[in-house]
């Protein structure tokens, strides 16, 4: 297994994180596709004997479930010392004032339930699930720079908004000595490339890490179009191009004799945004570039 910094920071994880969220408990919250203990044991087990060592997951899966399952599982197969654990705060658990959003108070509560779900005294990365319009955000900063002095959080991240909104946020940080965040954790994959726009240019710039969520399209590029999941079933919301997309990808790996997994998983790796590259690399890189933007054309 390969590892990197992320971002700017010392922090040490793998290239690869295992997203937990698909394991928590089918009976709550609204995922029902989710996996549960028995499922996800032999996972999380091959994940950390593969050399993983970062895990992310958030309050909000499956109402705090996926936190509980995560927790047990990585305290089952590993040392705490050994792993990296993400989770998130910001979206609705329940009904009621102060139960959602980034208020010091919703954050000082969520990070002690998250805390106790997850079985630790601290987690790795703490990051706002997304911008929250109805709190300034010197509150929501404040709180969490209070949170990572209380040995609660050693690192913050954020995760999908708009640049502009991250951008402020960044700018606010170092302006008022806030502890800055170290990673951006933003929808980026071969269907949605949205983000090469302005947020990657913005984290590239701000040495500002990249964590993708669903780097293969919720398993549509991990999979022929016509074959058939539970959560694909449950979930119905591709549009044409990503079908033109997937069908596509299967196309190119029939004719390689690989699978629609490599091919994604090595185009979110070397098709992101600029970076400093040899001339063999920049060459390597045009040439991919080529073969994606004509995969991505439309009939």
């Amino acid at each position: 297994m390969l590892f990197r910094n992320l971002g700017n920071s010392a922090l040490e994880v793998s290239r690869i994180c295992l997203g937990c969220m698909a394991f928590a408990d089918p009976t709550r919250g609204n995922q029902p596709w989710t996996l549960g203990e028995e499922e996800a044991r032999p996972i999380l087990k091959r994940a950390i004997e593969a050399g993983i060592n970062f895990f992310d997951t958030a309050n909000i899966y499956s109402d705090g479930a996926s936190e509980e399952l995560t927790g047990r599982l990585i305290k089952e197969f590993a040392k705490r010392e050994e792993v990296v654990i993400a989770t998130k705060v910001g979206r609705r658990i329940k009904d009621g004032p102060n139960n959602s959003g980034l208020s010091r108070k919703a954050i000082m509560t969520e990070i002690d339930k998250s805390l106790k779900r997850l079985g630790t005294d601290y987690v790795d990365l703490y990051q706002i699930h997304r911008a929250d319009p109805t709190t300034p955000i010197e509150e929501t900063l404040e709180a969490l720079t209070d949170i990572v002095k209380a040995g609660k959080a050693r690192y913050l991240g954020a995760s999908s908004m708009y640049a502009w909104e991250f951008s402020k946020m960044l700018n606010l940080a170092e302006a008022n000595g806030w502890t800055k965040f170290i990673s951006m954790q933003n929808h980026y994959n071969l269907l949605y490339r949205e983000e090469e726009r302005e947020m990657h240019p913005l984290c590239d710039q701000s040495g500002i890490g990249v964590i993708p969520w669903s780097p293969l399209g919720g398993g549509r590029l991990a999979r022929g179009w016509d074959e058939s999941t539970r959560r694909g079933q449950l979930e119905a919301i591709s549009a044409r191009h990503s079908r033109d997309v997937t069908m596509k990808l299967s196309m190119k790996s029939e004719r390689s004799h690989s699978n629609e997994r490599s091919h994604g998983r090595r185009w979110q790796r070397h098709g992101s945004y600029p970076r400093k590259l040899s001339q063999h690399q920049s060459l390597a890189l045009h040439l991919w570039h080529n073969w994606a933007k004509r995969l991505t054309r439309h009939r």
